[in-house]
């Protein structure tokens, strides 16, 4: 998971090392000897000298360099332009003109990369815990979520995955089968329901996706249910038609929560499409499916940052139990900081 990037970071923060030492040894002994005050201490004097080849100072100059180099990589690895500015605008501010020991100028880069990007990643909530604060409070409405998304990133599968994940900490679902457009979603639905022995409300396809989503909340709150999840119609998000379709699903069932589900390998173009849904919805969180195969990793800073929405879980892989919840600190290990 995200191979590119962190290779791509580790090469570039230990090609600034490796110059700045250079840079050192370079530095005429003769100059600091002459510069130095005639009047000042021997003990002193060695001291300066010694300080003066142990530390190395980045002039603006240099940055400059260095970070044409760090853009570039991070462009190439799906971080958007405007994040990449971010990064290097803080980066600079951090290390230009500030002295460092020349054996820890790879670490304090590293370091510098961790902190921006753990402030530039929105701190992800718990589903769960959200879930369980509404019925402590004795509510008589189960929690409802609402997820959207195009066709083909995995989103009715996710659906599934997130229900098992309550099931097994104890709250109880049933799923809205929302899509009654697109060929044999009503039937993936389902198919995932009773794997996972999970009520799912459908009705015929071409049936009104508001009016299922209504039935699906009346029939948890009948049966005492915790949580409903609602499946939706991933037809391209630029189709006037299901964006005011979700709108009505949202006006009807008075989602709690609203999902984005996306491909982490998507690039950037996942960015248009999760403005597209939140304008229409407002955005909750996002789901990032396939990260296993993820190798670039930047689709997290961008969506992130720019949408100001956090990541909740990340799909890795094909099975019910492959998905886990969004950690920035695992994440940002996994980028090699």
């Amino acid at each position: 998971m995200f191979k590119f990037l962190r290779e791509k970071i580790k090469n570039w923060a230990g090609k600034i090392s490796k110059h700045e030492e250079e840079k050192a040894k370079e530095e005429p002994r003769q100059k600091i000897i002459r510069d130095a005050p005639k009047d000042e201490k021997r003990e002193s004097f060695f001291e300066k000298i010694k300080s003066k080849i142990q530390k190395v100072k980045i002039s603006e100059k240099e940055f400059e360099v260095y970070s044409e180099e760090l853009e570039m990589l991070l462009l190439e690895n799906n971080v958007a332009l405007e994040v990449s500015e971010k990064i290097i605008k803080e980066l600079k501010e951090r290390v230009v003109g500030k002295e460092f020991l020349k054996k820890e100028i790879e670490g304090q880069m590293k370091d510098n990369l961790k902190e921006i990007i753990e402030n530039i990643l929105v701190e992800p909530f718990s589903i769960a815990d959200r879930i369980r604060e509404k019925i402590s409070d004795q509510a008589k409405d189960p929690y409802v979520i609402l997820f959207c998304g195009i066709n083909g990133t995995g989103k009715t599968t996710t659906i599934a995955k997130i229900a098992d994940h309550l099931k097994k900490n104890g709250i109880t679902c049933a799923l809205a089968a929302s899509d009654t457009f697109r060929t044999a979603a009503i039937e993936q639905i389902k198919k995932h329901g009773e794997k996972l022995g999970i009520k799912v409300v459908a009705h015929e396809y071409g049936s009104d996706p508001a009016a299922v989503a209504f039935d699906a909340i009346k029939y948890a709150k009948r049966n005492f249910i915790n949580c409903v999840l609602i499946d939706t119609a991933g037809r391209m998000h630029t189709a006037k038609n299901l964006i005011r379709e979700i709108e009505k699903i949202a006006k009807v069932c008075k989602p709690d929560l609203k999902i984005f589900v996306g491909e982490s390998i998507t690039g950037n173009d996942i960015i248009e499409q999760i403005k597209s849904f939140d304008w229409a919805l407002g955005i909750d969180g996002i789901v990032l499916t396939k990260a296993d195969i993820d190798e670039k990793g930047g689709t997290a800073l961008s969506v992130s940052y720019i949408l100001k929405k956090p990541i909740l879980y990340l799909g890795v892989g094909q099975e019910m139990s492959a998905i886990i919840p969004f950690d920035k600190e695992d994440f940002i290990k996994k980028l090699g900081l």
